[in-house]
């Protein structure tokens, strides 16, 4: 029997979700795998994935990590 993809509800259309890790961090703006971007962890890595977020309209974010990286990414200005 073949896999069947169920999307979710989208209750924040203009939500992001982020998975922060060590060396690079996942951007997902959406329900399209493809779209799933890659971010170094770096200033200017930073600076290019707030540009991202804007470029899509992103008001909010959900972030996952398991360290104390996710620190320096919350700290991020966007607004």
């Amino acid at each position: 029997m073949g896999s069947q993809e169920i999307p979710f509800k989208i209750i924040y259309p203009h939500a992001a979700g982020i998975d922060v890790g060590s060396r690079s961090h996942l951007v997902a703006i959406d329900q399209n795998k493809d779209n799933v971007r890659e971010f170094g962890v770096y200033t200017t890595d930073h600076q290019n994935l707030i540009t991202h977020l804007r470029t899509h309209g992103i008001t909010t974010i959900a972030m996952e990590s398991t360290g104390s990286v996710r620190h320096e990414v919350a700290r991020i200005e966007y607004g």
